[in-house]
């Protein structure tokens, strides 16, 4: 995607988000950014594994903005879990794009702006200590070509909806995502459509529905 087919919006909890013209969706609800991106991947995914383990491997399936690879560094920091964070991105969004973002300066943190530059700044499948405890890499991996067996605790699915990318959605991609999580692993995502939950259930996932952020009745949590 090239940056004359990225427009910036502000949501409704005024945070940003970016809208894609060439699939036709934002990046995150327009209900509110950091409010889903809190509610699907903190709370119901990286918090309800660190009742369980403080040391955490996650997958992130579409990092976008980074909002969410963001905002689990300020959890784990604050909660003094051990983190290990690996983020798959086919179409890395460029640095205007990012700095034009105002998720530091909402949050109240303005020192992490310099972690957040450095997550979209750092190179491609290096991994990267962002502080002892908190180990970042990115790779510009499609998910389709995504393969790793028993290496993740947690997976954040967010990629485009369906209608937009269905080539991301088919059960061959969940397969390989489920061969992926080791026993117990969880994967979440603001997804949840009936199709999309069937499938998960095909390739081996138990699925639980859980409420939605605003603006959606329901998001689902899945385990292996």
């Amino acid at each position: 995607m090239t940056p004359a087919s990225i427009s910036l919006l502000t949501t409704q909890d005024g945070t940003h988000t970016l809208f894609s013209e060439q699939y036709g969706v934002t990046y995150h609800s327009r209900f509110g950014a950091i409010t889903e991106s809190k509610h699907v991947f903190i709370d119901a995914g990286l918090r309800y594994k660190a009742v369980m383990d403080r040391r955490i491997s996650i997958l992130e399936a579409g990092f976008g903005t980074g909002l969410n690879a963001l905002l689990t560094y300020i959890e784990a920091e604050k909660r003094g879990l051990e983190v290990k964070y690996t983020a798959l991105e086919r179409y890395p969004l460029g640095m205007d794009q990012i700095k034009s973002l105002n998720y530091t300066e909402l949050l109240g943190y303005d020192s992490i702006n310099t972690v957040f530059c450095q997550m979209h700044e750092s190179e491609w499948g290096t991994p990267q200590a962002f502080s002892t405890s908190f180990l970042f890499e990115k790779r510009l991996e499609s998910l389709e070509a995504f393969r790793e067996e028993s290496s993740y605790d947690l997976i954040y699915f967010d990629a485009f909806a369906p209608q937009a990318q269905p080539e991301l959605w088919q059960a061959s991609v969940f397969s390989s995502l489920f061969d992926s999580l080791r026993p117990e692993g969880v994967l979440v995502t603001y997804c949840a459509q009936g199709a999309f939950k069937r499938t998960l259930k095909q390739v081996g996932f138990k699925v639980e529905a859980l409420k939605g952020p605003p603006g959606k009745r329901e998001m689902t949590r899945a385990w292996k």
